[in-house]
């Protein structure tokens, strides 16, 4: 099965990978930007995400075949490759498995390391979400307050519902699979796995993602790599400091 994406603008292929509990609609605004430099731009929606398949397994290593896949249906070389959180490790592990795919690498708030897991409450709020009751935004809003205090937070996870059919909601996204597999989020990057084309590696300077331990790890894995820091930004820089994050991928992708 292939994955669903939302493909605009011509050029070379540059293709996006949204984060846990994302889809790739969360990028097109950037998006439509960077296709306005002379890139195809591909929204990817990894598996149990967005409109993309259903599948009880879920791993980085399974995402990046999935990636593969999508580029031999798409007929996909020298890819300019950005990944966000959880779309960071799925594109550090396709560029290190499929190097010659890859012509430069993006890895947005990630690093190679394991993280424990830390996305509980939003499970949870999300798994007491009661369509046979919950029949507006609204509703859904109010009750996933009761486990996510952050307003932005939740704006971004109910991007998940949409209409079944008339008057009955529901959620893209495959929830039970990416509650028991939550923890393969977190997993490093293998111990041998390398990439030597250039990478730029953004953290947010309010995030605690890549810390200064981290970038140590992050050279040995990508040897051509630099790490640069987004102002007034945390885990979600892109949305955050929308304008200087797109000036650093810019430099990065033009020079």
């Amino acid at each position: 099965m292939i994955l669903h994406s939302n493909i605009f603008g011509e050029g070379n292929p540059f293709v996006i990978l949204h984060g846990f509990l994302g889809m790739g609609d969360n990028w097109k605004t950037l998006a439509r930007q960077f296709s306005e430099l002379g890139y195809e731009m591909h929204l990817v929606d990894q598996r149990n995400h967005g409109r993309s398949f259903h599948s009880n397994e879920f791993d980085y290593d399974i995402m990046a075949e999935d990636l593969k896949a999508y580029c031999e249906e798409h007929n996909l070389k020298e890819l300019i490759l950005l990944g966000h959180s959880m779309g960071g490790k799925t594109a550090m592990t396709f560029a290190t498995k499929f190097p010659d795919l890859v012509k430069k690498l993006i890895v947005a708030d990630i690093s190679p390391r394991y993280y424990p897991v830390h996305h509980d409450a939003i499970l949870e709020g999300l798994s007491q979400l009661d369509f046979s009751e919950i029949k507006s935004r609204g509703q859904a809003d109010k009750s996933l307050a009761n486990y996510v205090s952050e307003a932005g937070t939740r704006m971004f996870l109910l991007k998940n519902l949409y209409w079944v059919e008339k008057g009955q909601l529901g959620l893209r996204i495959n929830l039970p699979v990416l509650k028991d597999n939550v923890s393969e989020v977190g997993e490093a990057l293998s111990s041998h796995a390398t990439f030597t084309k250039p990478t730029l590696f953004l953290r947010g300077d309010k995030s605690e993602y890549i810390g200064p331990t981290d970038e140590g790890i992050i050279h040995r894995h990508f040897t051509d790599a630099k790490i640069e820091t987004v102002s007034n930004a945390g885990h979600w820089l892109h949305a955050e400091n929308p304008n200087e994050f797109y000036a650093k991928v810019v430099d990065f992708i033009t020079e």
